[in-house]
């Protein structure tokens, strides 16, 4: 019974903690680790050996445990295995031990509970379903409670859902009327209520739920909930009953799980690592056939004198244990150090990250973090970037920027108010003296301007010493708007549920207060209908254009066309706008509308349907008076980085929980939209039918506009007709429908037709729903996803792109928690990945391509040894030299390339951003590339070992003495492999710095002095069973024609990759040869001088300073972030009280510029044609604009 309750109802009775338990119900305790002091060993060790390398170096040690096949000491495989699984567990440990950390500093965090009649401090991990539970003023919400009761009147609290959905506006809770009386612990000790609701799910704006109290029920909303996650606000005290705790709760219902993050490489590297076993065992085997055959047909000619080992009494035997030895021998293919130096180099990669002064934040003082090391040559190979909006895009600091009064338009010069209003707020900033002095002089339009916006809102004031207001703010903009009002002398003081009394310019004046007309996102609008003390009867309101003007009075034609041209400039600006307009009401028209007003109020059906109707009555023949613009100030660099980030080709999709218009006005703040984009589809559809229908309306739209374009040459097949439409289009869908949209039967029309746009913006999406689109996108498109936010509402987002950042902002630290990267404002993703993403995933293909080509000239040596040995795993070179040859001889070399490499510098990676592109089609280091790298090793192999053997084999010393020995032999191929690979690298290195000239030439250097240390007569004397190669090396370099020999091998093998490096330099330069021979070009003709990263625009063509909005139809640039309700809730008092609380003080407004000169780039690119001049290439400044292709 219990069990099945469980899982289709949740239970909870009140103060009953013996009745919960049966039902099994997690705890508050929450965990993010993946491993405890007992499970680390194991499952760490288990997770290690999921990678196929690791699994293939233990069995070879296996294997060298072996007398009978091993010729190789065991230490020779151990010594590195222990390092890399120590190197790795220890990275681990460090991961898990800060998540660690994290867990025990949300679980330790102090809750009061009622506990037996008395409020009690517990660990939030110590709190139970059905325990009751305080909070106070600004404090977290300990788990998903149902609000009892409040310390606000009937039953009211403020909470903001920041670490939720990303909005900081905060928003109103208000507990069941039955028990919003019971404010005291002692009434709270004796409830014992009982609550049927929804099992545990992850929606954040649905609960349904059923008390039973006293024989009777309440019905429970999600307006009675206050969520895990929130954060108390202006409120003093509330009281709560825990309904769902721990992982139960909505905000880890939404986290998603922690995964393990590979790269592509990394899945490349075990694919690889399978082929070169196979290639390893086919080798063997060919080797081992050859030693049955040689055994057989001459090996039994030498039984008398050379018998076979005792284990071994046949040539089949013999044959097999040869397999398992070359498979030893042959095995430095892929030697374990690859792994050790894989892992050193992301190490320093990622130091370079922290370093970076370039994204360091001094405001702050935060500097760029990488929290993984694993990652970083992926950040080279991003294709779609999903971002929150809010925090992330923005500083969501709203500042009243510009305004149009009675055709007027105002904005352009800073002002200072202080000598001017007392009451002024510091931190407010406007740019016009004319308007202040339209104020002092009494203009009557500026008056009733900033008189409507003291009026028309739903703001609380509260002030706590003469002149220090504090306003609370249902949303950020009507809080600039009244303090925009109050800077200009028309100050806001308090409000009755029946008055509003307001300071106009230094007179205190009280209007009485009719009626609210609510907001709401149908009307769009809300109104005031208030009495002046003279008696006047006046409807002030405020909304967007859209929905405004049409309701304006016959004669403000030529008002409105002015003002509709100052609406557009903003709108342009990317300012988000709305227009205001009165209306004077005689008595008996104000009565005949009250009376009808309150008939619909009262109606028993339809009444939302009643009181719209009478609102439009009334909200007809209206006078414009302006509009205002408010900028919701954009993080610094935003435009600027997403314009370079599409030049890359990556692709950038907006994914915020904030509603539709403010999603859009952000889309064109930061010029992700514009208005010379084609079309601009809105998907808002509530049914799986309407949503369809909306999205084949949208296909049908594209296939139209691609068949009116002129088709490609060659034309795409009719599968690839959506990713081939040339045209700039935006889709924007809303939460609901995109819960249709992510249906199975509906992803793939829809990841095609978003991927078909050149902007995506999702609205009012769910923690979740963000996490769903990234694995959408991941699973139709197979490309590197990168997702960042700076909020709890972004942690599920981030954990399941291939990388997440975390935006170290004002929402919290749990985005940066859960994220790879973290720094502090967007506009540093440029140089994260542009940079720092490109360099890193250079390095790597280039330490991956050489440290193949390495291994396989020299492991490739001893396969054609085999040949001339009788197939008896005998090694070409000593045992020392097969040891050391990746541990000291070249292993620094090639990690100062995998470290310092550079193709281009870091300004030419932000100036030429189609560099990027490589890593986006993985073209320096796949399957091909592979195959090339080790066709030279075998090539280079095939010359190191038959040019020594062809001249050797015939050449004598100056004494006559021949050289045909194999320890002469071995003695020059291990010298002339040393010198190839260290002139092949230097070949390979593109930026020299010291640490790459003493690890190439000191590694030369030290191969010869090891060399002759282990050949010398002094080891030799203490370990005479060890050291067999005594004098080889002095006998043999002191011969010319070894080193004529070594000359020759290194010509033979080092002159054809010269040639066609020269031939593909000179035929089919790259861009990256194309910019560094501008850069050589740039040297001569003149100094360098310094560039910002506008400079990378001078490439692509000047970009037009044009207004934007150059269509025939207009765009409303209306935005406002307001919620219905607030009016009934103030016209009937119930949010009225006397409190001593500090509101919330708002962030300060300061100014934030950004420059504009990106604006319609691609407009400009359409219309400027290549240039002709010698200098310009056409690879590098005819980038393609496929701004946002897919988003």
């Amino acid at each position: 019974q219990y069990l099945c309750a469980k899982h289709e109802e949740r239970r909870v009775r009140a103060n009953d903690r013996e009745y919960n338990e049966k039902f099994q119900y997690a705890s508050n305790c929450i965990m993010t680790s993946k491993y405890n002091i007992v499970t680390f060993l194991p499952v760490n060790l288990f997770e290690q050996f999921q990678e196929v390398a690791n699994t293939y170096f233990l069995f070879l040690l296996i294997l060298q445990l072996i007398p009978q096949i091993s010729s190789l000491s065991w230490f020779t495989t151990i010594v590195p295995l222990a390092l890399v699984l120590s190197i790795t567990a220890v990275k681990d440990a460090t991961d898990d031990y800060f998540r660690h950390k994290s867990d025990n500093q949300v679980n330790n965090r102090q809750s009061q509970v009622l506990i037996r009649g008395s409020l009690q401090n517990e660990k939030w991990m110590n709190v139970r379903v059905g325990d009751i539970i305080k909070l106070e003023n600004n404090q977290f919400v300990a788990a998903d409670l149902l609000l009892l009761s409040s310390s606000e009147p009937h039953g009211l609290c403020y909470i903001e859902t920041a670490e939720l959905d990303g909005e900081s506006n905060m928003k109103v809770r208000q507990s069941v009327s039955v028990t919003s009386a019971l404010g005291d612990p002692n009434n709270l000790a004796l409830f014992d209520g009982e609550v049927v609701c929804e099992p545990p799910n992850n929606k954040l704006d649905r609960f349904c739920g059923t008390l039973y109290w006293r024989d009777k029920k309440y019905t429970l909303t999600n307006q009675n909930m206050l969520l895990r996650g929130c954060v108390l606000r202006n409120t003093e005290a509330c009281y709560g009953l825990v309904i769902f705790a721990g992982p139960d709760t909505k905000l880890m219902q939404n986290s998603g799980r922690t995964k393990f993050k590979r790269t592509s490489i990394d899945r490349l590297m075990n694919t690889l690592v399978l082929w070169i076993f196979g290639f390893l065992v086919c080798m063997g085997v060919i080797l081992a056939v050859g030693n049955a055959v040689w055994e057989r047909e001459v090996g039994s000619l030498f039984q008398s004198y050379l018998p076979w080992d005792p284990p071994v009494d046949n040539f089949l035997f013999s044959a097999f244990l040869s397999f398992w030895s070359y498979v030893i021998i042959l095995n430095t293919v892929v030697p374990i150090s690859l792994y050790v130096s894989v892992e050193v180099i992301r190490l320093g990669h990622s130091y370079f990250i922290n370093w970076d002064q370039q994204m360091f934040c001094s405001q702050c003082n935060t500097p760029a973090e990488a929290r993984t090391t694993t990652l970083n040559e992926e950040l080279g190979q991003v294709e779609y970037i999903f971002s929150d909006k809010t925090g992330t895009l923005t500083q969501n600091i709203m500042s009243f920027n510009k305004c149009s009064i009675n055709g007027k338009t105002y904005g352009t010069d800073p002002l200072d108010f202080t000598p001017f209003n007392p009451l002024a707020d510091p931190n407010f900033c406007f740019y016009d003296d004319t308007l202040l002095e339209s104020v002092k002089v009494g203009d009557t339009h500026t008056h009733k301007f900033f008189r409507l916006l003291s009026l028309c809102h739903t703001v609380m004031s509260e002030e706590k010493s003469e002149g220090e207001l504090f306003y609370k703010a249902q949303s950020p903009d009507e809080g600039a708007l009244v303090t925009a009002a109050r800077n200009f002398g028309f100050v806001f003081r308090s409000r009755t549920p029946g008055t509003i009394t307001t300071t106009e310019m230094g007179r205190p004046v009280t209007y009485t207060l009719l009626a609210i007309l609510d907001f709401n996102n149908i009307r769009k609008r809300m109104s005031v209908i208030v009495r002046n003390p003279e008696g006047r009867i006046c409807l002030y309101c405020k909304g967007a254009d859209t929905v405004l003007l049409e309701r304006l009075h016959p004669c403000n034609q030529e008002l409105m066309n002015i003002t509709s041209d100052h609406l557009n400039e903003y709108a342009a600006d990317g300012l988000r706008t709305l227009a205001l307009a009165y209306r004077d009401l005689s008595e008996d028209e104000w009565e005949a509308w009250s009376e009808s007003h309150r008939c619909a109020d009262k109606a028993a059906s339809c009444r939302e349907d009643r009181l719209a109707a009478a609102y439009e009555q009334i909200e007809q023949d209206m006078m414009l008076l302006g509009a205002t613009a408010i900028e919701d100030k954009l993080q610094e660099g935003v435009p600027e980085t997403i314009a370079v980030l599409s030049l890359a080709n990556i692709k950038i999709w907006v994914l915020t929980g904030d509603k539709q218009e403010t999603a859009v006005n952000i889309g064109y703040s930061c010029k992700m939209l514009t208005d010379d984009m084609t079309e601009v589809f809105i998907i808002s559809g509530h049914t799986v039918q309407s949503v369809r229908q909306e999205l084949g309306s949208v296909c049908l739209s594209l296939s139209l506009f691609s068949l009116q374009c002129p088709p490609p040459s060659p034309p795409p097949p009719p599968s690839n007709l959506m990713d081939n439409i040339s045209g700039e289009f935006a889709l924007v869908i809303n939460g609901h429908s995109l819960a249709h949209a992510l249906e199975a039967d509906m992803e793939t029309e829809f990841v095609s037709t978003a991927c078909a746009c050149k902007a995506v913006i999702c609205c009012r999406v769910t923690p979740l729903q963000k996490a769903q689109v990234v694995e959408l996108i991941k699973k139709h498109k197979k490309a590197v996803t990168l997702a960042i936010g700076d909020g709890a509402n972004d942690v599920s987002m981030i954990k399941s792109a291939h990388i997440g950042v975390g935006i170290s902002g004002q929402e919290g630290i749990q985005a940066v928690l859960a994220s790879d990267y973290s720094f502090s404002q967007f506009r540093f993703l440029q140089r994260l990945l542009l940079v720092h993403g490109r360099w890193s995933y250079l390095r790597m293909c280039r330490f991956l391509c050489y440290f193949f080509y390495k291994n396989f000239a020299f492991t490739m040596v001893h396969f054609w040894f085999g040949f001339f040995c009788g197939f008896s795993a005998q090694t070409v070179y000593d045992q020392y030299f097969i040891t050391l040859y990746n541990i000291v001889y070249t292993s620094l070399p090639v990690l100062a390339m995998g470290i310092f490499d550079q193709d281009v510098p870091d300004q030419r990676s932000l100036e030429y951003p189609k560099l990027y592109e490589p890593g986006q089609l993985n073209l320096l280091f796949n399957k091909r590339e592979f195959f090339i790298c080790i066709a030279q090793g075998i090539y280079t192999s095939v010359v190191l070992f038959f040019v020594p053997c062809a001249v050797l084999s015939n050449a004598t010393q100056s004494t006559g003495v021949p050289l045909a020995d194999y320890q002469t032999f071995a003695v020059t191929t291990a010298t002339t492999l040393v010198i190839v690979v260290s002139v092949q690298i230097a070949l390979d290195t593109g930026f020299w710095t010291v640490i790459n000239h003493v690890f190439v030439w000191g590694s030369l250097g030290l191969y010869f002095t090891i060399m002759f240390a282990l050949h010398s007569q002094t080891l030799f004397k203490i370990f005479p069973n060890q050291f067999h190669f005594v004098g080889s090396a002095q006998s043999t370099l002191l011969q010319p024609v070894v080193w004529l020999t070594i000359a020759l091998a290194t010509a033979i093998c080092i002159v054809p990759v010269l040639a066609f490096r020269f031939l593909k330099v000179d035929l089919k330069p790259q861009l990256s040869d194309t910019v560094r021979h501008t850069q050589l070009v740039r040297q001569k003709k003149r100094k360098p001088v310094g560039r910002s990263v506008g400079g990378a625009w001078r490439g692509v063509g000047r970009v037009s300073e044009g207004r934007l909005g150059t269509r025939g139809s207009r765009r409303s640039g209306y935005a406002f972030a307001h919620q219905e309700g607030f009016g009934e809730l103030i016209t009937s008092g119930k949010n009225m009280r006397l409190s001593s609380l500090a509101l919330a003080n708002f962030a300060s407004r300061h100014s934030s510029s950004w420059i504009d000169t990106l604006r319609r780039k691609k407009h400009s690119h359409a219309h400027t044609p290549p240039s002709a001049s010698g200098e310009s290439s056409p690879p590098l400044y005819r980038l393609p604009l496929l701004f946002l292709a897919g988003e």
